[in-house]
């Protein structure tokens, strides 16, 4: 698919010394939805920044549609919509003086019709008249999203969007992310919700220490790094792992009441069959067993941990 955003070796140091971004290669495609995780401090709001042409790169190179973000800036620029993690709105202004005076800074007509369809889409039409400041927080990042979307974007980015929301927000949110994708609209979200990423996400993209240390499909991620726990029910209690077993890795849970082994689910051989007859053998009785799969947060801090 074609790569609407190329960044090519990008490098940033702040004045203070500080190493933010290192040699970061990266392509966004057309039309996908990319999920963008690293803990706190990781470079993830950097690298945003300078994609979106706020933060000048130390070296390297940025392209939007083939539109470089320092050489070409408004034709770049004109394509995306960020919404920051902060709240940076005019709070004497109304909702819809405010999100249209947005699309005017992108040099787009008026269109009553489209800011209209906006407010309506993230539940602000009821509040179109009222300045900012009387809005709850949730309302005001509601207000943000329009700001961005209102002079019709590409790409769409979102910076921590559900930071501190209520549910009901950040189910509204994924339900208006899921619409602007159905509609060729590119998608790039930061988050500490991992379940947002698993959730919604076509690829991740996993960022520590100024690095991109991973970009890989979801599930394609999920299938190399995931593993498998087989947990077992046991008809008696166990106070400690016996001898035989010592090599399996076991983990003892629910006060004795269950073992849980973790396998590799792409493994020539898991070892189940083994396990279970050395179970037999040793007198363990098994009364049930069930599976699970680790889950893209387990993923993300795993991989976070290797390079820490």
């Amino acid at each position: 698919m074609h790569p609407i955003i190329t960044v090519s070796h990008l490098e940033k140091t702040y004045r203070g010394g500080f190493h933010a971004l290192k040699d970061i290669n990266l392509e966004i495609r057309k039309g996908e939805i990319f999920a963008l995780l690293g803990p706190n401090g990781a470079g993830k709001t950097t690298l945003i920044s300078t994609i979106c042409g706020l933060v000048n790169p130390t070296s390297g190179s940025v392209s939007v549609d083939g539109h470089d973000i320092i050489a070409d800036y408004r034709a770049a620029r004109s394509l995306i919509g960020l919404v920051p993690q902060e709240l940076t709105t005019d709070a004497f202004e109304t909702v819809w003086a405010t999100v249209s005076f947005s699309r005017g800074l992108f040099g787009q007509k008026p269109a009553p019709a489209h800011i209209e369809t906006v407010l309506r889409q993230l539940s602000l039409w009821d509040k179109k008249d009222s300045r900012i400041i009387t809005l709850s927080g949730g309302m005001k990042r509601r207000v943000m999203i329009a700001k961005a979307l209102s002079h019709e974007p590409q790409i769409l980015f979102l910076d921590e969007p559900t930071a501190g929301v209520d549910v009901e927000l950040r189910r509204d949110m994924w339900e208006l992310v899921r619409q602007l994708r159905a509609t060729g609209v590119t998608i790039i979200l930061t988050t500490h919700y991992i379940q947002e990423a698993q959730e919604m996400a076509d690829r991740v993209g996993v960022i520590n220490r100024g690095e991109i240390i991973l970009v890989e499909n979801k599930a394609e991620l999920m299938r190399k790094l995931g593993r498998k726990r087989l947990i077992l029910d046991l008809q008696k209690e166990l106070d400690g792992v016996p001898d035989e077993l010592n090599g399996y890795g076991l983990e003892i849970a629910d006060e004795g009441r269950q073992l849980i082994y973790t396998y590799d689910s792409q493994a020539e051989r898991t070892g189940i069959t083994t396990l279970l007859k050395v179970l037999n053998e040793t007198g363990v009785r098994v009364k049930d067993l069930n599976t699970t799969q680790s889950s893209l947060e387990e993923i993300f801090v795993n991989l976070v941990k290797k390079t820490a």
